[in-house]
């Protein structure tokens, strides 16, 4: 019998055991095997992290840039190189399908390789003569000791959304992965240090709320990037700022998809059903609500059969189209919102709630669900279900759809389709959402563009990836300077002539 493995923290470039007396059994959430131990860390532990990161600052923020391009360029390359295993461990404690744990170390890649180009990102500005004789310029600087908090979701690309970016920009970091699923995102760390990383660049540290909450409150620590849910969100931001530091926290969400009668009907029900159901719908930008305009109605019967044929599965079954959900809470939670969807008087098309996957009846699985007759007061819409759970709502026209779905609070992602050109342009200039895909149902954009949550869906002025990235993990200073040969005279007002 193979030992059940304890995760170590990273301190110091060094894979360390944690004295703590509170540890947590990772989950294969496919039959509830033990599959890893996670510490929940001591907080000495935490700060001696914090502390570590701290002094390799000091020479970490004077590194060549293009010492820093160079790690990234590594780290690309074995991420690459290590791109099975990295799945292999997502589906392992996550329970995602291993081609859809393939696609989430693509898209962490493409964060990693946009971190590449960090030397022309960090560029400042010059401008000689601003005055007579006086040049003023600016220098993008790092912050100093960073910290990362992630959730299980998406354990390799919400790491790649933070470290990388915030290390070639010269920071330290420290990173609270999930301990739901710590495994994929402690191998990524650990190939970090692989491509070069000094010791204390990038430290491991697991954890529940304790954790979270004193990189929160250190005061050394400069800024947190937090993705997660919105009551977590919200009081991580508050902590945080409460202590003086940047902070971005992306949150929850309910993402719709709005179908119009111009919309190619066989391309939008096929994109609505993998975005609802992929990842078994634990994805903060998954569609749950699909608002179909006008006599789209009528589209709803074919949504039902696409839907009753999707595949439900262990994760390592390459023809699955969905496994199970992360944790038995987390079924529990989406079965008692199916259930409040019947008694609230929507329609239950497809009722996944109690599916059994043969071979593994102890698995945490939900089968693709729907409802329809489904209004804006009811548990379904209002709560973020995260599950694979889809529930349909009708309006008569596009205006409609942009009302509905400005009335609810949260402003993650949002999606329309259909041929007008003219109806798709009216749509983004007036839905009031930070990420709009145009006949795409999950818009996330590549790397080199800012992730733009809104409203309820984010807290902080700036976004993970991106320009927006590099400006929150770094300050900017404002230099005004002259230089003369032979000064003279004394200058008493503020003028610049």
């Amino acid at each position: 019998m193979t030992a059940i493995p304890n995760i170590p923290l990273i301190i110091n470039g060094e894979k360390v055991q944690s004295t703590s007396s509170q540890w947590l059994d990772v989950l294969n959430p496919a039959n509830q095997e033990v599959v890893a131990r996670v510490p929940f860390a001591k907080i000495d532990e935490v700060d001696a992290a914090i502390a570590n990161a701290k002094e390799a600052f000091k020479t970490w923020r004077n590194s060549g840039q293009g010492t820093r391009m160079r790690v990234m360029l590594k780290l690309q390359q074995l991420v690459r190189e290590n791109s099975d295993k990295l799945a292999q461990l997502i589906t392992l404690e996550h329970g995602k399908t291993l081609p859809d744990a393939e696609g989430e170390v693509g898209r962490g890649l493409e964060v990693i390789e946009h971190a590449c180009s960090m030397v022309s990102l960090q560029l400042g500005e010059y401008a000689e003569n601003a005055a007579s004789g006086i040049d003023v310029y600016t220098l993008i600087q790092p912050l100093g000791v960073c910290a990362g908090i992630t959730a299980f979701n998406f354990p390799v690309m919400l790491p790649c959304f933070m470290f990388p970016i915030a290390i070639a920009c010269g920071n330290t970091f420290v990173l609270k992965p999930s301990e739901q699923a710590p495994s994929a995102s402690l191998f990524l760390a650990e190939l970090a240090l692989q491509a070069g990383l000094p010791p204390g660049v990038l430290n491991v540290v697991h954890g529940g709320p304790d954790v979270a909450n004193r990189l929160c409150e250190h005061p050394d620590i400069k800024a947190v990037s937090f993705i997660g849910s919105t009551r977590v969100g919200t009081e991580i931001y508050q902590r945080a700022s409460n202590a003086g530091k940047r902070c971005q926290s992306m949150m929850g969400a309910k993402n719709h998809c709005v179908i119009t009668p111009e919309a190619d009907k066989e391309v939008a029900l096929n994109q609505l059903v993998g975005a609802a159901f992929g990842a078994a719908g634990q994805r903060c930008m998954a569609t749950s609500v699909a608002v179909f305009v006008g006599e789209t109605k009528e589209w709803i019967d074919e949504l039902v059969e696409k839907t009753k044929g999707l595949k439900v599965n262990v994760g390592t079954d390459r023809t699955a189209d969905l496994g199970p959900l992360v944790s038995p809470q987390a079924r529990e939670r989406v079965q008692r919102l199916i259930k409040s969807g019947v008694e609230q008087g929507a329609t239950l098309k497809v009722d996944g709630s109690d599916l059994v996957v043969p071979g593994y009846e102890n698995g945490n699985f939900i089968g693709p669900t729907l409802f329809t007759d489904v209004k804006a007061n009811m548990s379904i819409y209002q709560e973020e279900i995260f599950g694979p759970v889809l529930v349909c709502v009708h309006v008569d026209t596009l205006d409609d759809a942009i009302e509905f779905i400005n009335a609810n609070p949260n402003g993650n992602g949002v999606a329309i389709f259909t041929q007008s050109g003219g109806d798709a342009r009216y749509f983004q200039n007036n839905i009031d959402v930070g990420q709009i895909g145009i006949n795409i149902p999950i818009p996330v954009p590549v790397a080199w563009f800012s992730f733009t949550g809104s409203r309820a869906s984010k807290l902080g002025d700036l976004g993970p990836n991106g320009k927006q990235a590099v400006s929150f993990w770094t300050q900017t200073k404002s230099i005004t300077a002259r230089w003369s040969h032979h000064e003279r005279g004394v200058n008493t007002t503020i003028s610049m002539k």
